[in-house]
């Protein structure tokens, strides 16, 4: 964690990954973030992963360092007391990350009607309000039918990474700080709708492929082979699979020297009468003349063997693991770095969490912090936040309006 924006606070009212995420980002520089949780714990609460006990890896993951105040929000009074929190004065308050619909009782013009300068950043399925998740965006813009093997081009492939969640927790992160700065210049707050789809569609045509589909059609798959360069899957003699890049001429002359190709690629070149090394998509168009070759060579040699030329010659290229695999044997991936701080958590477990992700290079990286147990900061907050005695946080505890934590 670092302690950029320490003394900003912002009050989150999310599950699921990107809005959480988005107010994950904002601790781990600094921020606090006050959640609200429903008594008893909201619908990501115990989603998977999850521990022997059946305490969600998931959750825990995505709230660490955060507080947490557990209110009834089926109550008018409970809900209340929610938007007393999200609109509680202060320079560096009355910041909101949400997920909840665009109506009802978290609607931003509601909300500005306790404090006119909130800024509240909703993240959205669809732009019309529509309900989505990630991996139905992800089906909705076409990526499944680019993803997969070649042969069986009509079943859509899902893969397990929810990128447009990710994407728009980071990309509401940024938008935070942005309305947070306008707001400084300005006094004036204001409501940021990030929806999913909006973040999938623009993360495609920055990169080019709405243009393609527009003009050229829909991709089609590629089986494990990199788009409009060289690169694919390999199988040592050892049988270990490899995943091989060449997308610079100095990467394709190092991986060419590594396997002693040079000569037998130069006759390729002349037969098909291009330039391999001048120009990468022609690596890709003529990719069924040339992986037989690097499949042949590079299936006559062991892992040690192509680590060793590999390595020789800088070349981009990494062997297939499984996660357990690769946290035990690279040390660019070892729990032990400075990302990672060892924690007890709120699943009974003990082992490494990540923090920010960014090094800021001089300035030190405090330890990080474990979730919240559910409610755990309650009284806390109340009585901080919401000036509230504790005859007050007493009566409301008695009324089943808060939970605080039994832990801790």
């Amino acid at each position: 964690m670092y302690p950029f924006l320490k003394g900003l606070r912002v009050i989150e009212c999310a599950s699921f990954i990107a809005a959480p995420s988005c107010a994950l980002h904002l601790q781990q520089l600094g921020a606090e973030v006050i959640r609200i949780d429903p008594i008893g714990g909201g619908p990501d609460f115990k989603r998977w992963p999850v521990s022997s006990s059946g305490a969600s890896l998931y959750w825990e993951g995505l709230n660490k360092g955060k507080q947490s105040v557990a209110l009834d929000l089926s109550r008018a009074e409970g809900r209340q007391l929610a938007i007393d929190l999200i609109t509680a004065p202060g320079a560096n308050a009355g910041i909101f990350v949400t997920n909840f619909p665009v109506g009802g009782f978290l609607a931003h013009e509601a909300l500005c009607k306790q404090r006119a300068d909130l800024i509240t950043v909703r993240v959205m399925g669809w732009g019309d309000g529509t309900s989505a998740v990630d991996y139905t965006v992800n089906a909705a813009i076409g990526v499944p039918y680019m993803t997969g093997d070649e042969v069986n081009a009509e079943r859509p492939v899902n893969h397990v990474l929810p990128a447009w969640d990710l994407l728009t927790g980071a990309y509401a992160a940024f938008t935070t700080l942005a309305a947070e700065r306008q707001r400084n210049l300005t006094g004036q707050g204001q409501e940021v709708r990030i929806p999913l789809s909006d973040v999938a569609m623009a993360a495609l045509g920055n990169t080019g492929q709405i243009a393609e589909a527009l003009h050229s059609g829909d991709r089609a798959r590629q089986g494990n082979a990199l788009f409009g360069a060289f690169g694919r899957d390999f199988v040592t003699a050892d049988d270990q699979y490899l995943m091989v890049v060449a997308i610079t001429a100095k990467q394709w002359k190092g991986l060419l020297n590594a396997l002693q190709l040079k000569q037998r690629i130069e006759q390729l070149e002349g037969v098909l009468g291009v330039s391999f090394e001048r120009d990468e998509g022609q690596r890709f168009i003529h990719r069924g003349a040339l992986f037989p070759i690097f499949e042949r060579c590079i299936a006559e040699l062991t892992l040690e063997q192509v680590t060793a030329r590999f390595a020789a010659n800088d070349l981009c290229w990494s062997p297939y693991r499984t996660l357990g695999e690769a946290m035990q044997v690279d040390p660019r991936l070892a729990l032990s770095s400075p990302l990672y701080t060892q924690l007890t958590h709120p699943s009974g477990l003990t082992y490494p969490a990540p923090g920010a992700a960014a090094t800021f290079v001089g300035t030190s990286r405090d330890a990080g912090v474990r979730a919240p147990y559910l409610g755990e900061n309650t009284d806390q907050v109340l009585e901080q936040v919401l000036s509230l005695t504790s005859a007050q946080i007493a009566q409301l505890h008695d009324s089943g309006l808060v939970a605080s934590s039994r832990h801790g």
